[in-house]
């Protein structure tokens, strides 16, 4: 399977072939919360976690879900000529509430004019049956994603970082909902402290055992606000945190070792000038993709190529 000339599957590619077209998605923070911060699991959540370092200008909580979709797509629409959209539930754990609430929200969502779809962030301890089933229900009509934060697949690291499940869970939880008609997608951070080279190739092989269509690859990044914040300006040398040439080159060793057929939706995370601390690469999104695509044909790699049953 190939959607461009890239020597992975690219997520624009994707949604391009699913749709006939570009399709923005636009982020939504509904205020809801954790289990890792409300006490039902932990309290001060994730130790790398500061959800502000995502949320766009026009995604407040004390807004409708009607209002942010439509300042989302006025701000999309000033940029590119957009015909239709898909509501993002990023903020925090999207499917943390009641399954009565959340058939509502989703709706709403779905209600506004353009809304094609809802892409649903969350946690792998976080999802019922109810709620699966529901979604399972929307596939039908409109593109339902539902992604997961994998994280690490290293048991002591998510122990280390008061990630508060396991990645037993996670795996329990994938397989609960694959082949419900809704795309299946994973998030992992590279670079999590007490982690090794091999440990973080090792992530490509087991992220690529479990049912995903997408993956979303983020560097780890130290930003302010946060418990990993403090650790660091305590003990920087316990953190290996990767310079922009190391990264590339990691990157394009760690993707040889994906499952080919997994959609890659993104390779690195951009937080806000203001409250990252480090690394500080001074390089946009789309400059470490050219990066990466550059080193890549240059070594003659592409994804899947070490991959093995």
């Amino acid at each position: 399977m190939q959607f461009s000339g890239k020597r992975y599957l690219d997520y624009s590619s994707f949604i391009k072939l699913q749709f006939g077209e570009r399709v923005q998605k636009i982020a939504l923070d509904i205020g809801f919360s954790c289990p890792n911060r409300d006490g039902s699991k932990g309290y001060g959540g994730c130790t790398y976690c500061n959800n502000n370092t995502f949320n766009p200008d026009y995604c407040e909580p004390e807004k409708s879900i009607k209002e942010q979709l439509e300042h989302g797509i006025q701000f999309f629409s000033k940029k590119k000529d957009y015909n239709h959209y898909l509501a993002y539930f990023q903020a925090y754990t999207n499917t943390y509430a009641a399954i009565n609430s959340l058939k509502k929200m989703y709706q709403d969502a779905l209600n506004v004019p353009n809304i094609i779809g809802l892409v649903i962030g969350t946690r792998p301890d976080c999802i019922s049956d109810e709620v699966i089933d529901y979604l399972s229900f929307l596939s039908k009509k409109y593109f339902i994603a539902l992604e997961f934060g994998v994280e690490s697949t290293n048991e002591k690291t998510l122990l280390s970082v008061n990630r508060c499940h396991t990645f037993e869970e996670t795996k329990t939880t994938f397989e609960k909902c694959k082949n419900k008609g809704f795309h299946l997608g994973a998030h992992i951070i590279l670079g999590l402290p007490g982690e090794s080279k091999q440990d973080l190739l090792q992530h490509a092989v087991e992220v690529s055992k479990l049912p995903i269509d997408t993956l979303k690859i983020h560097q780890l990044q130290i930003v302010k606000n946060s418990v990993m914040a403090a650790q660091y300006n305590r003990n920087p040398e316990k953190f290996d945190l990767f310079t922009v040439e190391n990264y590339i080159e990691f990157i394009s060793e760690f993707i040889t070792h994906l499952r080919p057929n997994i959609i890659i939706e993104r390779f690195i995370s951009e937080t806000p000038s203001d409250l990252l601390i480090a690394p500080k690469w001074g390089l946009k999104n789309f400059e470490i993709v050219a990066k990466i695509d550059k080193y890549l044909a240059q070594h003659n790699l592409w994804q899947g190529q070490n991959y093995s049953l």
